[in-house]
């Protein structure tokens, strides 16, 4: 009899939160699982690895894990930790529930997509959930589950394969779901300089607003008409379209016309 596949679950919010804990209570069912998650809230980190402190793992009841490190050290760790983690590389990792969209240009700051692509890279298929925090993440869960089913049968037999998604769930969502393509979230950039009660300066970065323009076939598209998306992302940033212009400087520095 094979052995079921093994699930790693990850994500930014860290290791309690009630996102990645419907993912794992709803997993068990099918797969086997094992939570690699931050100790402590991590949104906003991208996609960075803490190379100039030690970090600690601590053991959770089930087999789990926290780390007090980003998403991607939790991913790393679990990956390259030996069977003092996971007990054999993972067929699959799910990174989320996040509580909160990562939308459009979202995806360069996300700690959870960070997560799943630390792994993608490494030709594991990945999958990065996020939902808007009024849903009913079991169900959530639920529709994860079936993606994952899905991704496991099209990539059996396809070692290293290099997929990553990223699925977003909007509020009210009524089940409808479609493939799209990143689309653009304008935010309310703005610093505040604000004073301490010492009246030491300090700043704080980002406004409350954000909105989207029409973009059919985007995941800003689908959010706003209350339907689920799922966006498959690069992991190759070459930009092909301007291969030309990087020609051009690099005969400039040789000196050729």
């Amino acid at each position: 009899m094979l052995p079921r596949p093994l699930v790693l679950l990850s994500n930014d919010d860290g290791f309690a939160s009630a996102g990645i804990l419907a993912v794992r209570e709803v997993f068990a069912s099918a797969f086997d699982v094992v939570m690699v998650a931050p100790e402590h809230e991590q949104s906003a980190s991208s996609h960075a690895l803490s190379l100039r402190r030690p970090l600690r793992l601590r053991a959770l009841p089930g087999g789990h894990f926290a780390l007090d490190g980003t998403p991607a050290d939790c991913v790393y760790v679990a990956l390259h930790g030996g069977t003092r983690v996971l007990p054999r590389r993972p067929d699959l990792v799910v990174s989320g529930i996040n509580m909160g969209l990562n939308l459009g240009q979202d995806a360069f700051y996300s700690g959870t997509i960070a997560a799943a692509r630390e792994a993608a890279l490494r030709g594991i298929p990945s999958i990065a959930l996020s939902s808007h925090t009024t849903l009913d993440l079991a169900k959530v869960a639920r529709a994860a589950r079936q993606i994952a089913s899905a991704l496991l049968g099209e990539s059996r037999g396809e070692a290293g394969q290099r997929t990553l998604l990223s699925c977003n769930f909007p509020k009210a969502w009524d089940g409808r779901m479609r493939a799209t393509r990143l689309g653009t979230r304008i935010y309310e950039e703005r610093v505040e300089f604000r004073l301490d009660p010492y009246q030491h300066e300090y700043l704080w970065l980002g406004g409350p607003g954000v909105h989207h323009e029409k973009n059919p076939g985007s995941d800003t598209d689908a959010y706003d008409e209350g339907v689920a998306s799922i966006t498959p992302l690069l992991l190759d940033l070459t930009a092909t379209a301007e291969g030309a212009l990087a020609e051009a400087m690099a005969r400039a520095v040789r000196g050729e016309p």
